[in-house]
């Protein structure tokens, strides 16, 4: 994800998780507070489920990466299995389990459905909250009695979406999955608090379309991105074909087809 210029003021709550409180302080270089958090936008605090950010003035609560519960258990329970569009875009069909580099990681979400059918997944996200986000729910999910195998299946790289590509080495991955934030049109009644935290802290991604040549170069197979309904094409380039939905579609980029 490519941050706006303007960013909001962060800080981390101070917990009794005092080491990892240190840890990310020193890696997002963001101070430790215990007192007037009204200075600041958002706040990271380590607690007994997690890392979690929440805004301060309270309009909704923490956001964190879960692997084993909620809306993540929900949709592995009864998500729909291959049948997905996500999985029909990426391959999956009959033994085909292609390898995907997502490189707009985000919290995870897509690339855990994928690594719950099967899938090797690698994983970049260049905001640095973010990628902390996904850090943390990593590594819980891979103590996780239920889904410790799928969550090891996914691994994040140290990069951002280019320099992944760029310092690339060894087998090509042979999907390449792209989810850039779109520009909100303002037309839903109510947006999911995690995307109203991401707008506000990343922006939307105003670089997305350099990504997509590179990502062509580099994926053996497609490249698949996720798009708004009613967005234009990435960097105004066709797809193969498109695979859509009542919200969002996928376009499909191919390179090579699959042999079952």
């Amino acid at each position: 994800m490519l941050a706006d210029s303007s960013q909001p003021r962060l800080a981390i709550a101070a917990s009794s998780f005092q080491t990892l409180d240190l840890d990310l302080a020193l890696e997002l270089d963001l101070p430790i507070i215990t007192k007037n958090p009204r200075a600041y936008d958002f706040l990271l605090r380590y607690t007994a489920q997690g890392l979690g950010l929440e805004p301060v003035d309270g309009r909704s609560g923490a956001v964190r990466v879960d692997f084993a519960a909620g809306k993540a258990r929900h949709r592995r329970v009864f998500g729909g299995g291959k049948g997905q569009q996500i999985a029909k875009a990426v391959g999956v069909q009959g033994s085909v389990r292609p390898s995907v580099l997502d490189l707009t990681a985000g919290l995870g979400g897509d690339a855990f459905v994928l690594a719950g059918l099967g899938c090797q997944l690698n994983l970049a996200e260049r905001q640095p909250v973010v990628r902390a986000l996904l850090a943390d729910g990593l590594a819980r999910g891979e103590l996780d009695i239920d889904v410790g195998e799928v969550v090891a299946a996914m691994v994040l790289q140290k990069g951002d979406a280019l320099s992944t590509m760029a310092s690339w080495q060894g087998v090509a991955p042979q999907v390449i999955y792209l989810d850039p934030m779109f520009p909100h049109t303002g037309k839903s009644a109510q947006v999911k608090k995690e995307m109203a935290l991401f707008r506000q802290l990343v922006g939307n991604d105003k670089g997305a379309d350099a990504l997509l040549t590179p990502a062509l170069a580099l994926a053996s197979h497609r490249v698949v991105v996720k798009r708004p309904r009613i967005a234009p094409d990435l960097d105004q380039h066709k797809p193969t074909y498109r695979l859509e939905g009542k919200v969002n579609r996928f376009d499909i980029y191919v390179n090579q087809s699959f042999q079952r």
